[in-house]
């Protein structure tokens, strides 16, 4: 999964691709947040629906440059298949949640290093790209602690404020 190869989409396609994928993550961070009790984990949630809004951001900057005619308009699903999250449960464990958030992120890690890799011969982009690409590893690294921590809550079946996602 290192390349992911996104020869045959557009740069429109590219670009809506990241803003779905960031709106999308910032939606869920965003709403997870709203759910927990723990103080702790609320302010690394809304950290992280932060910092995807601060990505959002960037690509539409990035998208009125390239299409300054267009406005943007988000498909309900990214052209480009990434991993996405999805709470269908209210009873779903945090553990597994953690889990395909982590998914996103990785896939969105290589995601924009593919993108870089695309748009080499623009150097500052590319390396603005590369840069966002390793601040989803960093991402993934929080999670990847959440989550640990989750399963040890979970393993003893125990009811916690923070493990309460429900309403």
């Amino acid at each position: 999964m290192n390349n992911m190869n996104i020869d045959k989409y557009s740069k429109k396609d590219l670009f809506l691709t990241a803003l779905k994928s960031e709106e999308n993550s910032k939606n869920v961070y965003h709403d997870l947040a709203g759910r927990v009790k723990n103080f702790m984990l609320k302010d690394k949630l809304e950290f992280l629906s932060a910092e995807e809004q601060k990505h959002y951001d960037f690509f539409s900057k990035l998208w009125k440059e390239v299409f300054p005619a267009e406005e943007i308009i988000l498909p309900n699903e990214t052209p480009v298949p990434l991993p996405e999250i999805i709470i269908d449960s209210e009873k779903m464990r945090f553990s597994d949640i953690f889990l395909q958030a982590m998914n996103a992120e990785k896939a969105a890690h290589y995601f924009y290093l593919s993108l870089a890799n695309k748009f080499k011969m623009d150097e500052e982009l590319s390396r603005r790209l590369r840069y966002i690409a390793s601040m989803e590893m960093g991402h993934y690294r929080l999670l990847e602690l959440e989550k640990e921590q989750a399963e040890e809550f979970e393993k003893y079946d125990v009811e916690f404020d923070m493990m309460h996602i429900g309403p």
